[in-house]
């Protein structure tokens, strides 16, 4: 026999059987209550009270709530935890004893939650596969960028694009592979299952342009999606872009990571890396336009050039940008208010921060005149005119803003007729009010007497406990409620009165909303053109930002030129130099020639080597996203693609060693890097054995020397490598110096020509404080492997290996022999037993 529950139950357990996979969250008055498993889960993970209700059945069913106008906070907490939210709302007034009509209006997911303090940089993705290809669409909810990716059908490069742009959600097929759901579900990426077929005509125009129907369809899913996850006309999405790495400088997810362009990958903040260093924005918008640029730099000149003349501009006139900064400092998200106008969510206070941000606006174009740039010319001639929105909101807001609509008083008393007459009734019934206080007091006597109101009772009068008595015996006053220290009593004057204030206060709120909806599809039309504005203050807080960073870091303006040659002039690291202050970084020069592809570094550890790769390589990026660069002077050419392999870690997740990590990381770049990509190589083999981590940066050496010339700096221990620079003549050697002082070793972190003389590994082990005897007792070791290897007569650049003679006992006991701890009673012992030996033999 089927359960018996309420009429409002079963409204609730119809609209979660089509929400299984979401907590719905279902309003009952001031409250978004939880039901069954639902509460449980929620009281868990919220840490609120799990209560139960009656639900028509015998037992009471098991319920949890949170209020209304704090829910915001509670899905955030749930949608962190890696939830979907449902939100079922009333979509009618509440008439008489009637069950209200309640529907869900907006499912939330991590890829597509929004609130006031999301930058709004992270995407959601569909995934397709074919059989030779993957693809990929991305989704920025609150800009409406859409993006779509092809790349190969392995695992590791599909994650990689999805973490290179910072997707939350990734929508699969049921049938997709397992190791694939997988690998998302370990990286934290929230999945959700969706259909076969999705397909809105009315979108049609957003993708029609895609290369290939896997492209489309695809894509398709994923807008689809999201209008059914928010429930309202979608936002104004922007036709999709192709990613493909012949517009930009292409970064790999492992060169994000190396060269820490997001975040410090020790610690996983952003404080340390270039991203923090170069951030002076002051608008979401241009973080996340910043941010943008700094993972996918540009390859034309022209456009880079206008960008650095920007830069210069903004330093030379320092008044205009300090104008331009504080009209930038004033301005709210304009892409996050259009995406709320579109889906009707937008709140007074976003209608707020939207006329303040116009209005800010409006000086800009006049500054960018006076900047008289070719690009900031271009702004002016594209800034929209938005005075007509700015006017319309100035007209009909009131100031201060309500927090809600839920209240009334949004909009000027002026702005509608009725609107005024439901105000001055509820004026005079305040003034009313006011002089029925005070005849009351004079009648009784009490000067306490107060006339007050709450949600609860509505209107009363309430007096001091122990004056009470007078109205207690007044047949004109009707006890209410009592309290511990009052009395609280009720008139017909004042019920009459409750009554037409509550009318008026009804109608008011009632006109209100709907003059509010009206208001919000009017300025509906406008959301295309306050994108555009959006669009161009942030690139104008993006140059602002790099001018400010130029200054504070002592940048210098890059130039470029279609040769294959690099020259940089006093080189710095700018995240080591400005997080160690209190250190002298010495600068170094950086210099390919035409003739030189390879420059081959050695040197001892913690001499600079690293850090000396990942400053080329930056200056590369920074210079390509249209920023100044570390160095006094930089000459260079426009580079394609950015690999990297520096540090060691092994994929525990993935079950890949770290010599594993190592090679694909190195047969990523072999694969796919061309004559005019960078390729960064730090210590390459030495996850293996000696020789097997020698050959093979041997090999690898001669395979980018001979097939691919991309510009590389390869840093090695392998002393022996060095050898190359006489057969491969595009390989030249340098190093990191350092010196040895009385057995003490010092650093100059100087890059010279040249290889260098020794690793200096033991030196370092000591000056981290090994223990004495273990460092003496490695040099002796290092002393007989030296001498062995001499003996052996390793040349790598024959085939054969020439074997000496085979050493005797005696010989090997000599070699290993400790001279400095042996006592002279031992040193003879030693003798006799060796003499022995011999005759014996």
């Amino acid at each position: 026999m089927e359960k018996a529950y309420t009429p409002m139950m079963m409204q609730y357990l119809k609209l979660k059987e089509s929400h299984q996979d979401a907590i719905l969250m279902f309003r009952l008055g001031d409250f978004y209550e939880m039901f069954f498993n639902d509460a449980h889960v929620a009281s868990k993970a919220l840490d609120i009270v799990l209560t139960g209700r009656d639900a028509g059945t015998k037992e009471r069913i098991p319920m949890c709530g949170v209020p209304h106008h704090s829910v915001e906070s509670y899905i955030k907490r749930l949608i962190d935890l890696g939830y979907k939210v449902a939100l079922a709302e009333q979509v009618e007034e509440a008439t008489g004893k009637k069950l209200v009509n309640r529907d869900v209006v907006k499912v939330i997911t991590p890829g597509t939650h929004m609130d006031d303090n999301t930058l709004g940089d992270t995407t959601i993705a569909a995934i397709s596969n074919s059989e030779y290809y993957t693809v990929i669409a991305f989704l920025n909810p609150m800009t409406g960028d859409l993006y779509t990716q092809k790349t190969s059908i392995s695992i590791s490069h599909v994650l990689e694009a999805c973490e290179t742009m910072n997707v939350r959600e990734v929508l699969l097929k049921n049938h997709e592979d397992e190791d694939l759901k997988k690998a998302f579900d370990n990286a934290g990426i929230f999945i959700t299952y969706d259909k076969e077929d999705f397909r809105n005509e009315a979108f049609d125009y957003l993708v029609n342009h895609l290369p290939t129907p896997l492209e489309i369809k695809t894509t398709q899913r994923l807008i689809t999606y999201l209008k059914s996850t928010q429930n309202h006309a979608l936002l104004t999405l922007k036709p999709a872009q192709i990613l493909t790495k012949t517009d930009v400088l292409y970064l790999d997810g492992n060169t994000i990571r190396h060269l820490e362009l997001l975040k410090n990958e020790r610690h996983q903040t952003t404080k340390g890396s270039l991203l923090s260093l170069i951030n002076y924005t002051y608008t979401a918008m241009g973080h996340r336009f910043l941010k943008q640029q700094l993972l996918r730099p540009l390859k034309s000149i022209p456009l880079l050039e206008e960008r650095f003349d920007m830069i210069e501009a903004l330093n030379q006139e320092f008044l205009i940008k300090d104008s331009l900064v504080n009209h930038l400092k004033q301005m709210s998200d304009l892409e996050k208010i259009t995406t709320k106008i579109v889906s009707f969510s937008v709140q007074p206070k976003d209608l707020f921060q939207l006329k303040k941000t116009l209005y800010e606006a409006s000086f800009i174009p006049q500054i960018l005149t006076q900047l008289n740039t070719q690009r900031s010319l271009e702004c002016v001639s594209l800034w929209p005119n938005l005075s007509h929105v700015y006017e319309k909101l100035e007209a009909a807001l009131l100031d201060p803003f309500p927090p809600n609509t839920n209240e009334g008083f949004i909009f000027k008393d002026d702005y509608h007729k009725d609107l005024k007459t439901y105000r001055f009734l509820l004026s005079r019934g305040d003034s009313y009010l006011t002089d029925l206080e005070e005849s009351y007091q004079n009648k009784t006597g009490i000067k306490k007497l107060k006339i007050r109101k709450n949600s609860v009772f509505g209107y009363y009068i309430e007096v001091p406990k122990a004056q009470a008595s007078p109205l207690e015996d007044d047949p004109h006053y009707t006890r209410k409620q009592t309290l511990a220290n009052a009395e609280r009593f009720i008139t017909e004057d004042l019920k009459n009165e409750e009554k037409k204030l509550f009318e008026a206060s009804d109608q008011m709120i009632r006109l209100e909303k709907e003059l509010y909806q009206s208001f919000i599809k009017d300025l509906f039309q406008e959301t295309k053109a306050i994108n555009q504005m959006a669009h161009l203050i942030s690139e104008i807080d993006f140059y602002q930002s790099l001018s400010q960073a130029s200054i504070t870091h002592q940048l210098s303006r890059p130039q470029f030129h279609k040769k294959r040659s690099v020259l940089i002039r006093d080189s710095f690291h700018p995240v080591i130099k400005a997080m160690r202050p209190d250190i002298l970084f010495v600068e170094n020069d950086i210099s390919f020639d035409e003739s030189t592809d390879i420059l081959l570094i050695t040197g001892p550890n913690m001499s600079g080597k690293s850090t000396y790769m990942r400053q080329f390589a930056l200056i590369v990026i920074m210079a390509q996203m249209g920023s100044y660069v570390p160095a006094k002077e930089a000459k260079l050419p426009i580079f394609d693609q950015v690999f990297t392999r520096i540090g060691a870690s092994d994929d525990l997740i993935s079950g890949e060693s770290t010599f594993m990590v190592e090679m694909l990381e190195a047969k990523r770049a072999l694969d796919q890097a061309t004559l005019n990509s960078l390729i960064l190589f730090d210590e390459m083999g030495r996850g293996t054995s000696t020789y097997d981590g020698l050959s093979l940066a041997w090999a690898m050496l001669e395979y980018m020397h001979e097939t691919i010339h991309a510009k590389t700096l390869f840093s090695t221990h392998y002393h022996e490598l060095t050898q190359l620079s006489e057969s491969l003549k595009q390989l030249k050697n340098i190093h990191v110096s350092a010196v040895k002082e009385n057995e003490t070793m010092r650093f100059l972190h100087q890059v010279k020509e040249g290889p260098s003389s020794d690793s200096f590994g033991i030196e370092v082990a000591a000056l981290a404080g090994i223990e004495k005897s273990i460092i003496k007792r490695a040099s002796t070791i290092l002393k007989s492997f030296e001498t062995e290897k001499k003996n052996k007569q390793i040349s790598l650049f024959e085939t054969d290996i020439v074997e000496p003679k085979k050493e005797s006992q005696l010989e090997k006991r000599l070699k290993h022999l400790e001279l400095d701890d042996l006592k002279p009673l031992d040193a003879l012992m030693l003798l006799y037993e060796w003499k022995k030996d011999i005759w014996e033999s």
